[in-house]
């Protein structure tokens, strides 16, 4: 396990994940992820072009995101908790759709480099 995975770390990047989409500052909302990233949704496949439901890369990911976010506006996630893993951590929320959780895999230096949502 990387050293920085720690449940220290978990309850840290969970709050300042949802502080950063709850205030819909896409600059801030990536910066927790890396240059290459993969991101994984079903919502990928309603919002764009995308059958697959796999983004790979900050910038293809933007523009889902940018798009989302304005087809949203009113878009909030509630945090009910957080589970630690091997070089890996689930984010459980409450957000428009419901209940829905998050995993996210991380790199060496403690970016995300691939995530899968989950949705009730």
């Amino acid at each position: 396990m990387m050293t920085f995975m720690n449940k220290e770390f978990v309850t840290d990047f969970a709050r300042e994940w949802l502080d950063a989409w709850n205030s819909h500052d896409i600059d801030k909302i990536l910066s927790h992820y890396s240059d290459d990233f993969e991101m994984n949704s079903p919502v990928i496949q309603q919002i764009t072009a995308e059958k697959s439901g796999v983004l790979k890369g900050k910038e293809l990911v933007r523009n889902y995101w940018e798009k989302a976010l304005k087809m949203m506006p009113g878009l909030h996630f509630e945090f009910l908790n957080s589970f630690l893993g091997v070089n890996s951590l689930v984010i459980l929320y409450r957000g428009h759709r419901g209940l829905s959780a998050e995993t996210f895999f991380f790199n060496g230096e403690g970016k995300v480099v691939s995530a899968y949502a989950h949705y009730e």
